[in-house]
């Protein structure tokens, strides 16, 4: 078994989702474990039952687990750059997973050594140019974007043939498990999910923009809302209210989507 992380000549990044478990265990399957190693990236803002999940996947995989971390949470990220993420831009994802495993990488891995390789799934392949551009020159893989091609509702059940209980999330009817069900580039369905489901978290989220509002001095929003060519400004407070004065989702809301390692500028990562 790795005994030193200088020996590691493939490295799955292991964002505690099921798409990037079942990358490892395809992954794992051609190599060997000696030179097989696990990163995880926390941002201090999980769902608890994302660390049952990475030690059991772990433990099913027979591979270290390593994780990483700035300290910070999202938010003090925020606070700290003077800038709250948006669909836009995530300064969060950029700080606490592009740039934590970009330099954890350049230390312990051999560009001409080393794979890395990534939870991508075959509905979005094609980001892998992009990615690819990103993360030279190191090598990258995406096993999932290999057949079998499998949808949302197969990896749930190849994690439960495997004797693991999906991330809870999933089962609460989150598309991703990152942040605790939370993030900045989440529309507004997945933020109307969250305020049903997890009424206390979305608060929490709620608070932590206005309070940041107050540090900024200006009216800084995660939302957007309005047309394409009409987008104004709308805080979680503001969007609370219209989901309370009323519950049924306007026409067109959209689940956004989370993707910290798969869109990172090139010039972001190569700085790092």
């Amino acid at each position: 078994m790795l005994t030193s992380t200088s020996q590691a000549e493939h490295v799955v990044f292991f964002s505690g989702g099921i798409c990037s478990y079942l990358a490892a265990r395809r992954a794992r399957k051609q190599l060997h474990p000696d030179n097989t190693v696990l990163l995880f990236c926390d941002t201090r803002m999980e769902d608890e039952d994302l660390y049952r999940f990475l030690k059991e996947a772990a433990n099913k995989l027979n591979l270290p687990l390593f994780t990483i971390a700035d300290g910070r949470t999202p938010w003090e990220v925020f606070r700290d750059e003077r800038f709250i993420g948006s669909h836009h831009v995530d300064p969060c994802s950029k700080i606490l997973k592009r740039q934590l495993a970009r330099r954890w990488v350049k230390q312990h891995c051999d560009p001409n050594k080393t794979t890395l390789y990534l939870g991508l799934s075959w509905y979005e392949k094609t980001r892998v140019p992009k990615n690819q551009r990103a993360w030279a020159p190191w090598r990258t893989a995406y096993p999932m974007c290999d057949r079998p091609l499998l949808d949302h509702c197969e990896m749930l059940a190849a994690v439960a043939a495997d004797g693991i209980r999906p991330p809870r999330l999933y089962e609460l009817g989150f598309q991703h498990n990152n942040c605790g069900g939370f993030c900045v580039k989440a529309g507004h369905a997945a933020m109307r999910h969250l305020l049903n489901v997890m009424p206390h978290r979305y608060a929490y989220h709620e608070q932590q923009e206005a309070k940041l509002q107050a540090h900024l001095g200006r009216f800084a929003t995660i939302l957007q809302d309005g047309s394409h060519n009409d987008r104004k400004p709308i805080s979680l407070r503001e969007f609370r209210e219209r989901c309370e004065a009323n519950p049924i989702p306007r026409r067109g809301e959209d689940w956004g989507g989370c993707s910290c390692m798969l869109d990172p500028d090139p010039d972001e990562l190569q700085t790092a």
